[in-house]
């Protein structure tokens, strides 16, 4: 997929749980772990919003655009 989440390379940045980012998304720890994995098929822009402003970053800190057979910057 051209683009990924790069979710996991931000919570170890901030050195967040991703248990404490879901509390204050309101998501469940499992839909964050699929989120983290990439394994999602969309997010709210909602989500996003919430996410951002705890992480303190930019929607494009997350999603990286790499064509495929391309390695994401980063």
């Amino acid at each position: 997929m051209p683009i990924t989440v790069q979710l996991d390379v931000m919570l170890a940045r901030r050195k967040v749980k991703s248990r404490d980012l879901a509390e204050f998304v309101g998501i469940t720890e499992a839909n964050m772990s699929l989120l983290k994995q990439g394994k999602v098929k969309g997010v709210r822009f909602e989500t996003l919003e919430k996410i951002c402003e705890y992480l303190q970053c930019q929607p494009g800190d997350l999603l990286v655009y790499a064509p495929d057979g391309e390695t994401p910057p980063g």
